[in-house]
């Protein structure tokens, strides 16, 4: 029986099923958004809404449970700076999973995984181009 089982599978064993949740988040702050599989997004909105979270609370400690996720110092301080800020009045719910259709090759089940709050998290590419033209 399954009481309190949480968590999908995919097929793999827990090392590897922890490595692709870490990589798949690593992408998801580095992008802002992500195509992969249905089941892989819907499972990973759980790991890349909690590091929003930590991200929220800006102490020595969060720092660090964000980092023991993400590895990456120039990712943390994206995390911290830019995409927590953008959700600052918001209780949750910080991405949304599109459905895409279905992959060519195996007919698996895709979607694309996104910030709700996107304008805000990506940078203007208008106001790039504006300093660079002032120079």
């Amino acid at each position: 029986m399954r009481h309190r089982v949480e968590g999908r599978k995919f097929g793999r064993e827990m090392d590897a099923r922890r490595l692709m949740m870490r990589n798949l988040v690593k992408s998801m702050i580095e992008h802002g958004q992500l195509k992969t599989t249905l089941p892989k997004a819907k499972e990973l909105r759980r790991y890349v809404e909690r590091v929003i979270t930590y991200g929220k609370n800006d102490t020595v400690h969060s720092r660090r449970l964000a980092y023991s996720v993400l590895g990456n110092r120039t990712l943390v301080k994206k995390l911290f700076d830019e995409i927590a800020p953008a959700f600052e009045g918001r209780n949750g719910g910080y991405t949304r999973v599109l459905k895409a259709g279905f992959r060519r090759g195996d007919n698996a089940p895709m979607a694309i995984i996104q910030f709700v709050e996107e304008s805000t998290i990506k940078p203007k590419k208008d106001a790039i181009k504006a300093k660079d033209l002032n120079k």
